[in-house]
């Protein structure tokens, strides 16, 4: 992000209202690559390669924050490859992480791994330290430390229908495994803000949270999520594309103030059951309408949803979800237009 960027960023979560209105995406590899005219693996595989995509959308749409800006990952297979968890990277597919823990009871011998060189993501920030002198001269510095959140994490350990039974069959090793991984996701933040003194924001990716309940989340989420927010940073921001009805009124207990959702919710009934102290990244149909739609109807979309809200502070617009794959310059230019030409 350019210090422009970032201004008006920390602006719109403290509530000031820009003009013209704030356009943002959570982009990374499913939407990247592909757009630029690569294979998943190349984007992978080659620092130049992610570099000049990077770069492309950054210089093609220059209007919009790209979040969390030049993010180096693998995928899911990030922060589970540090655990043991065995990546598989087809050529122009997601890449996948098999799960490494066969029943509960292995949770206790399980190690917290070091972030300074266990698994994927000492690759992920060298990538970042190589290439920061190209972010620098683009006009962009490294803002956000990154990571999955620890239940994603948990499921991607376990299976995600298995890390779920445990919740109800094994609470101790369930709390243990959140433990760990909350342990080594600490660890994990403060490496990458001591390697790029330039951040000033955490972004955690967690779908997880949406497929339990109310209970569930306040014994297995709330505690480890607070803990992991619990840092003197302006921007702390949250992913949860997946249902968010049963966890959003805890976001500002969590320590959260910037949230992306899925696109199946209103922007006007979260800020309400958010007490409007979080900022609202979305919320128009990623695939659906954003990928799969005519420029004409993105624009539709776009109005609908600029004209349906009773506040526009606090509100970065977007899609629901990070960007899809298969969205065109088109589609995503007639966004930005339609958002900024608004007149709120």
């Amino acid at each position: 992000m350019t210090d422009r960027q970032w201004n008006d960023l920390q602006a719109v979560v403290r509530g000031e209202l820009l003009s013209p209105l704030p356009v943002g995406f959570i982009v990374d590899s499913p939407w990247l690559p592909n757009w630029y005219g690569i294979s998943i693996l190349d984007y992978f595989s080659s620092d130049a390669l992610w570099m000049e995509a990077n770069r492309k959308a950054i210089g093609d749409f220059p209007e919009a924050m790209f979040l969390p800006g030049f993010w180096a990952e693998y995928g899911m297979c990030s922060e589970p490859s540090a655990f043991g968890a065995r990546p598989a990277f087809p050529a122009n597919e997601f890449p996948h992480a098999f799960p490494c823990l066969s029943s509960p009871e292995e949770i206790r011998d399980l190690k917290v791994p070091d972030p300074v060189k266990d698994g994927l993501g000492p690759l992920m920030l060298n990538r970042l330290k190589l290439n920061l002198p190209k972010i620098e001269a683009a006009g962009h510095q490294i803002r956000f430390s990154v990571s999955r959140g620890p239940l994603n994490i948990a499921s991607y350990l376990m299976g995600t229908t298995e890390f779920m039974m445990a919740m109800m069959t094994h609470r101790e090793e369930t709390h243990l495994l959140i433990r760990k991984i909350t342990d080594y996701l600490r660890g994990f933040h403060d490496y990458q803000k001591k390697l790029f003194p330039s951040i000033e924001g955490i972004l955690m990716l967690d779908d997880i949270i949406g497929f339990i309940s109310r209970e569930q989340f306040t014994e297995f989420g709330l505690p480890y999520f607070k803990e992991l927010y619990d840092r003197e940073l302006p921007v702390r921001f949250l992913h949860n594309d997946a249902s968010c009805m049963e966890s959003v009124e805890f976001l500002p207990k969590m320590g959260v103030n910037l949230f992306n959702m899925g696109f199946d919710t209103d922007l006007n009934q979260l800020k309400d059951l958010t007490g409007h102290q979080v900022t609202m990244l979305g919320n128009i149909p990623p695939r659906d309408v954003l990928a799969a739609g005519s420029p004409e109807q993105v624009r539709e979309a776009t109005l609908k949803l600029l004209q349906s809200l009773r506040d526009y502070s606090r509100v970065i617009f977007s899609c629901g979800g990070g960007m899809p794959p298969g969205v065109s310059s088109e589609n995503v230019s007639i966004f930005i237009e339609t958002v900024r030409t608004f007149q709120a």
